[in-house]
């Protein structure tokens, strides 16, 4: 009998092993040394804007705007800078990192485990879910592998690695604390929140799985001091995937939606409609000819369900509906009289100001290797320029002829081969000149300074 007691004994701890071992790992050496090369450190770049004089000093045109004017012009420009975290997503030189992070930056540096610095590009901007795409130039690079965030657990182990403080490649690990975090930063608030150290300066690197595997994007961090509390928050993966995709292709993302306004079921709500619970997201309100009313919605109905994943709050319903593309079908399951029913429903694009934006300068880049965008007069007084007129260069590819010939971010294009530039439109008419026959004269002003360059073409293979 005692024989088969200790056999049972064997048996079961041979069976725990694995278990033990995954739940608590001896150590995150192996991991930290396998991803330290997919995970850079980021610094930007953002011009002060320029000291306001009291009126009536400041009056454009008056003795006392032009004395304290040249005054103030003699003052060096002040620069703020920030850090931040991203990670390398592929070998093509994309880098994951936060919107908050190169927001408004008029120069963004990637740096490199290794101590490279680069210039990066700034393909595109996802201000709602807090994220960015960069690119840089340079051969080598090891992206990370994206793991699954919707198979995380509540109490699994997590490695954030990242820059806080500018302490750079600082590797902490904790466990996962809880999932679906709602922290009032957005209408797709989802995060994973975890003990894992995070401070100012981990925003936009990777939170790892024990298996090396990116499950989330670290974003926020709740603390009074400013410090690691013991409580951060990342963006999942999963919803952070299709994001990645879109920036890529277009510079920005076309976001799903049904056309419908939610808000929770309460008790009132409920026992009035006769409902079993206080799951799901009550529609008070249909829009006239929105993809939910050409579907069948309507004003009342209470949405429990997208395809069959159950909606618990009425949060969770655009987070649901985020994860398609504007075309999708999806399959809504409702209550409507007491009864349930499901509707299919092709969920349409949400409109955003920006797309029309970004199309333009995904445009100027494919034709010159410059982003330019309108001179505004906001951006006039942070540059501290002369000029009123021109356009003002957002972004220079690497490698372009303009980035050769020496144009910078900040800087605003005032002439080409003589001609006035008023617009993105007269800019592009010049602009298009240029061929290996015929080389352009481009008139600068950078932060008030008149700078001349000759832009060549790039000679062909």
């Amino acid at each position: 009998m005692n024989s088969i007691l200790k056999y049972s004994w064997i048996v079961a701890a041979i069976v725990l092993i694995p278990f033990v071992v995954q739940a608590m790992p001896g150590s995150f050496a192996d991991l930290a040394a396998e991803q330290k090369a997919s995970v850079v450190n980021i610094s930007t770049t953002q011009y002060a804007k320029a000291r306001q004089l009291p009126y009536p000093f400041h009056m454009p045109g008056s003795p006392f705007d032009d004395f304290f004017r040249g005054f103030l012009d003699q003052i060096p420009q002040q620069e703020r800078h920030a850090l931040g975290t991203g990670f390398i997503l592929s070998k093509q030189g994309y880098i994951v990192t936060n919107n908050h992070v190169v927001k408004d930056a008029d120069e963004i540096v990637v740096t490199l485990s290794d101590g490279k610095e680069l210039e990066a590009e700034l393909i595109g901007t996802d201000p709602k879910l807090d994220l960015a795409l960069l690119k840089i130039d340079s051969k080598g690079l090891k992206p990370v592998k994206l793991g699954n965030s919707d198979k995380l657990r509540v109490g699994d182990w997590v490695v954030a690695i990242g820059n806080p403080f500018g302490l750079e490649q600082t590797v902490t690990a904790g466990i996962v604390s809880a999932k679906g975090r709602v922290i009032g930063s957005g209408p797709y608030d989802d995060f994973i929140q975890t003990d894992a150290a995070i401070n100012p300066g981990n925003s936009g690197g990777p939170l790892f799985n024990i298996h090396g595997e990116v499950v989330g994007i670290n974003t926020a961090i709740y603390s009074q001091s400013g410090g690691n509390n013991g409580i951060g928050f990342a963006i999942p993966i999963n919803l952070a995937k299709t994001v990645f995709k879109a920036l890529r292709e277009d510079g920005h993302v076309k976001r799903a939606r049904l056309g419908v306004r939610i808000q929770d079921v309460d008790k009132a709500t409920m026992q009035a409609l006769g409902l079993k619970s206080r799951q799901g997201a009550l529609v008070p309100q249909v829009e006239a000819g929105s993809a939910a009313d050409k579907a069948g919605v309507e004003a009342g109905d209470v949405i429990v369900a997208v395809d069959g994943e159950i909606i618990r709050k009425a949060h969770d319903l655009p987070i649901k509906i985020a994860r398609h593309q504007p075309g999708d079908k999806v399959v809504l399951t409702i209550i409507r009289d007491g009864k349930r029913k499901t509707i299919p429903v092709i969920v349409e694009e949400m409109p955003d100001d920006t797309q029309a934006k970004m199309r333009n300068k995904k445009k100027a880049v494919a034709s010159h290797g410059i982003i330019v965008e309108p001179l505004t007069p906001e951006a006039i007084e942070r540059l501290r320029t002369r000029t009123t007129t021109g356009v003002l260069v957002k972004q220079v590819r690497l490698n372009s002829p303009a980035a050769k010939a020496g144009i910078k971010r900040g800087d605003v294009i005032v002439r080409i081969d003589g001609h006035e530039i008023k617009n993105i439109r007269t800019f592009e008419k010049y602009a298009s000149r240029l061929s290996e026959d015929h080389a352009l004269r481009v008139l600068l002003d950078r932060h008030g300074d008149q700078v001349f360059v000759i832009v060549v073409a790039a000679k062909r293979k």
